[in-house]
């Protein structure tokens, strides 16, 4: 059983609900540790990160978290960095300005070659993922999904941190509409990225949102990637991404019966400042 999150958003950035809420739930759930990790703050106006003049409010209030619930809950802060070429800023800066116990790196804004627009990749939505499609490629996804792949690959190259966030998403808005994951030039795409997250000794979160939401029809990643994962031994864990308090731990059991079926024995689990190997598959006698 999983008993930890650690992908969710609060008011600080995408989410909800204030920190406590989430602190709250996860008690209530039974839950032995969460993280928050609030989009990353980018130099241009949007309405999903966390605004620079919150960031010492973001500490104060997650170091009052940690302290309030110490012994009930291991509370942690993070950050999901957004990696866009040439606009966001190094990982590490935000790491010691935000006095971080961990990062994710993510990409939902992809930079296309000889355009100052962005596109973006994630939302609700599916009529924004095509138009840029149309706009930034000419119709052509499979230079689009190159490039999200590229700039990923760049990401993990060129940034430090612990976590690669659903590094498969630009796949939610297909729907098998452009593409299938079956495609030999796709799992090209899937093989370079997975063996430079191997090379890197990243983890790979099991990130559960694209099916609670009903957005996708598979976890991100899956299928043939996820498979590549496991060949490969490359560590794991499982998160809700979560945006409100009673996500946490949205579709978990599901995520660990497969993830055992498929071969995997154990996942990471963050403790007093160590990633860790936790077993699963495993149930207490009832």
């Amino acid at each position: 059983m999983i008993d930890y999150n650690f992908h969710q958003h609060s008011l600080f950035s995408d989410g909800k609900e204030v920190p406590e809420k989430y602190c709250k739930k996860a008690i209530e759930y039974g839950m032995k540790a969460i993280g928050f990790t609030e989009h990353s703050p980018l130099p241009f106006s949007n309405p999903f990160s966390l605004q620079d003049e919150n960031i010492d409010k973001y500490i104060e209030q997650t170091n009052f978290l940690k302290q309030k619930y110490k012994g009930r809950l291991n509370v942690y802060r993070a950050l999901e960095m957004d990696f866009i070429p040439g606009i966001s800023e190094g990982f590490d800066y935000w790491r010691k300005r935000c006095q971080v116990d961990y990062l994710i790196g993510s990409v939902h804004l992809v930079k296309p070659a000889g355009f100052d627009k962005l596109w973006f990749t994630d939302g609700p939505d599916y009529k924004v993922y095509d138009k840029g499609v149309q706009e930034f490629f000419s119709g052509d996804i499979r230079k689009a999904v190159k490039r999200f792949y590229h700039q990923t690959n760049e990401m993990i190259e060129s940034q430090d941190f612990e976590i690669i966030g659903h590094f498969d998403k630009i796949k939610m808005h297909n729907q098998n509409r452009f593409f299938t994951e079956d495609e030999r030039w796709y799992r090209d795409l899937i093989d370079e990225t997975v063996g430079l997250i191997k090379q890197k000794d990243l983890i790979v979160e099991i990130n559960t949102r694209g099916l609670y939401k009903k957005r996708s029809d598979t976890l991100f990643p899956d299928g043939y990637a996820l498979q590549r994962i496991k060949d490969l031994d490359i560590p794991i864990l499982i998160s809700s991404d979560a945006h409100l308090p009673e996500e946490l731990n949205m579709l978990f059991d599901y995520a660990e019966k497969k993830l055992v079926e498929i071969g995997f024995r154990e996942v990471m689990c963050f403790e007093d400042g160590n990633w860790v190997n936790k077993s699963i598959g495993k149930r207490k006698n009832s």
